[in-house]
């Protein structure tokens, strides 16, 4: 009797400090959890973010370079005495072309001696020398191409915000120096850009040249700064040139971030984006807290009941034994039934409140869970892979770069269908008016965004004729492309040289709005730019139709006159009317069985991997699991009939997925490939080069579908060489 009760309240003491211990574990493994899955996703918003600062970047350069070579021309030919006579038109037009362009400060005319011959800024120019500035002497001895100098501060009597040199030398016919032409760049145009997309705590822009030298920062300094090659940042960048994700106390102010950076092609400049480490962690401890809201009052309440029940247990136990000699047999019955009935009512609680406490952890872990609770949790997990997968496609869509899934349709028929919701969006007073062919006006594009690309030409139109108005919409074919291109990329092979044999179909696009101005008609494409008010757009709806167009191997013109409505027209490559595909209902099929096809799985995020691994290995495949493409190109090599099929994803560190599988074909192992990626830039360029693609997020279904139908294939090839 008297061991019983020790042990029962040891049993006590014991369920106390689990109730301590383990919360206190769970919320261990909670913590690591979340900081590693915080710390993901900060570095995919920085990557997302660091792609727009490239793109942007990007277009200004271009943009800046093509200017320059257009005042080169102007120049080319004529002589100093030429252009000092021809002074002040030449001034004009330079001023001309800084205002257009926002990030232009000014640009400038130098002779061989380094004299101002014209500038944008007065007319005319002073007679001073500016060849001690690194964008002059820079030409002087070589022929270097564009030059991009450090940040400088305007020369009197010359003044204003700093500046950063682009420049190109001048050449006589017979190759000798006669000069520089130089634009300068205003740093507070990318800082102003960058306070835009920056809104997160802790946000970090820069951007430099190769040699280490700050262009633009933000937040921003009050000094210049050069990066130490030798330092943390220049050795990692030396280390990855092209692009990296690094952590390190920045030089400048000494606080530690998490920062992206990527060179611009063709160019000597690095642009880097970023988030403050103390900003990360600020988000984890938000979530961490959110679950010590409940964790902390849940696991107190568990403690009071046992430390209650332990007292209670106690005193029980005290009383029967002062009165042990003169009732033992009733006082013993009285002490194991209100044990029985405590110990009973703790043990309920005490699982109850581990329940609520390990809910947000392993719920769908636990054997005695509902099946209606586990598919409620599962639906919700579902829901959030839904929510997820779809804005992914949406950026890509505004940088230009989601892989599209390709799909053959009648234009025609599309657009009927639209008719429906184009006009609730435009509203009722807007006439909407269609021309659709009679014939099939077949493609092959994402049906899903050329339907997103038509909703943004029409609502642009809406909003250029204030919500009041006619919008024409036709299709019909065409054999080429119109020379009136809104070109913003400079360097993309014309459409009309790409499918110059099978022609085109033509969605044109017409309003009766105000109209675009001429001077505006280059740039309606870029990303960002927009003439509508703050908070009335945000520049991304022609970007994204720009960027479907020529990612589908089409094109997109615009003509404009103001006060008489602006035409738009999408032109996409036709195919010819047998590869329209029979229609067919929904996929609806369940798993299939492995029937112990071997699978060599390559992934290297392990949960990601664990997940696949044990959903294929539940129907019956047989699982050899590498994290990377080396190793599992070592299986290979060493025993390659041990597996029927290899399941890869595209994206890993070293070598690829996509590497991998064109390494298997190289080496003529014959092994079929199915790769899987979320997003791949290689993969949204190039396709996938022939091999099955199962698109992330995948289920399990879908996966074994893919795969028995690739083992099956060479099982059954397999046996009729035997």
């Amino acid at each position: 009797m008297q061991r019983a009760q020790r042990n029962s309240l040891k049993l006590l003491q014991w369920m106390m400090a689990a109730s301590l211990a383990l919360p206190v574990a769970l919320f261990v493994i909670t913590a690591a959890i979340s900081y590693t899955s915080t710390r993901d996703v900060a570095d995919r918003e920085i990557g997302r973010t660091l792609d727009v600062v490239h793109e942007h970047a990007l277009k200004v350069f271009e943009t800046i370079d093509r200017s320059l070579a257009e005042l080169n021309e102007v120049a080319r030919g004529l002589s100093d005495d030429t252009i000092r006579a021809r002074e002040p038109a030449l001034h004009r037009r330079l001023k001309r072309l800084s205002d257009s362009l926002p990030q232009l400060k000014s640009a400038w005319i130098f002779d061989a001696d380094g004299k101002a011959l014209v500038n944008s800024l007065v007319s005319p120019p002073p007679e001073l020398s500016f060849a001690d500035r690194d964008y002059f002497y820079a030409h002087v001895d070589q022929a270097i191409g564009t030059f991009i100098g450090t940040a400088l501060t305007p020369r009197p009597p010359y003044q204003g915000a700093r500046f950063f040199g682009v420049s190109r030398r001048r050449d006589s016919d017979d190759g000798r120096f006669i000069g520089v032409i130089q634009a300068s760049v205003l740093p507070e145009y990318f800082e102003s850009f960058y306070a835009r997309i920056g809104s997160d705590p802790g946000s970090f822009f820069a951007m430099g040249r190769t040699d280490g030298a700050m262009l633009t920062h933000f937040p921003r300094l009050d000094r210049d700064l050069r990066l130490d090659p030798t330092g943390p940042v220049g050795r990692e960048i030396a280390a990855r040139p092209e692009r990296g994700l690094i952590t390190v106390a920045w030089p400048s102010d000494g606080i530690e971030r998490r920062i992206g950076y990527r060179r611009i092609a063709e160019y000597p400049i690095y642009v880097s984006a970023g988030l403050e480490t103390s900003a990360i962690r600020a988000r984890w401890l938000a979530t961490m807290g959110q679950h010590l809201v409940f964790g902390i009052p849940a696991t107190a309440l568990l403690f009071l009941l046992l430390a209650l029940a332990f007292r209670r247990t106690q005193h029980l136990q005290a009383e029967a034994a002062k009165r042990r000699e003169a009732e033992e047999a009733l006082k013993h019955s009285q002490r194991l039934e209100a044990l029985g009935q405590l110990t009973g009512g703790v043990a309920h609680d005490f699982n109850n409140l581990l329940t609520v406490i390990r809910a947000s952890v392993d719920l769908l872990n636990r054997p005695q869970l509902t099946e209606e609770r586990r598919q409620r949790y599962i639906t919700a997990i579902a829901d959030a892979v839904a929510r997820a997968a779809k804005l992914t496609s949406q950026l890509l869509a505004f940088a230009r770069r989601q892989p599209l899934k390709p799909e053959v349709f009648d234009v025609g028929e599309r657009m009927q269908a639209l008719h429906d919701m184009l006009a609730p969006l435009l509203g009722p007073a807007i006439e909407i008016a269609m021309r659709l062919p009679t014939e099939p006006c077949l493609v092959r594009a994402d049906a899903g965004q050329f339907e997103t690309a038509l909703i943004n030409m029409a609502t642009n139109a809406r909003d250029a004729m204030q919500g009041k108005g006619r919008i024409s919409f036709k299709v019909e074919p065409a054999t080429t492309v119109p020379d009136t291109l809104a070109d913003t990329s400079g360097s993309q092979t014309s459409a009309s040289q790409i499918s110059a044999n099978r022609g085109f179909v033509s969605v044109t696009v017409s309003d009766t709005g105000i109209g675009i101005p001429a001077a505006r008609l280059g740039r309606i494409f870029e990303p960002f730019f927009t003439t509508k008010q703050v908070g009335h757009g945000t520049g991304l709806g022609l970007s994204q139709v720009f960027g479907f167009a020529r990612q589908s191997g089409g094109e997109v013109t615009v003509t404009s006159e103001l006060g008489h409505g602006s035409t738009f027209s999408l032109y996409l490559p036709r195919v010819p009317p047998d590869l329209l595909p029979q229609r067919q209902a929904p996929n609806t099929a369940p798993a299939v069985a492995g029937s112990g096809i071997s699978v060599l799985l390559v992934e290297d995020n392990i949960e990601l991997a664990n997940f696949a691994a044990d959903g294929l290995t539940e129907l019956g495949y047989s699982i050899t699991l590498v994290d990377n493409a080396t190793d599992a190109l070592a299986e290979l090599v060493m025993d390659a009939d041990r597996f029927d099929v290899v399941f890869s994803d595209v994206v890993m560190p070293g070598m690829t997925g996509l590497d991998l599988a064109q390494a298997i074909r190289d080496r003529d192992i014959d092994v079929p490939v199915v790769l899987t990626t979320g997003y791949s830039q290689a993969l949204s360029q190039d396709g996938a080069a022939g091999f099955d693609l199962v698109q992330k997020p995948y289920s399990i279904e879908e996966l074994s579908r893919v795969l028995h139908r690739a083992g099956r294939t060479r099982r059954v090839q397999n046996g009729a060489a035997e």
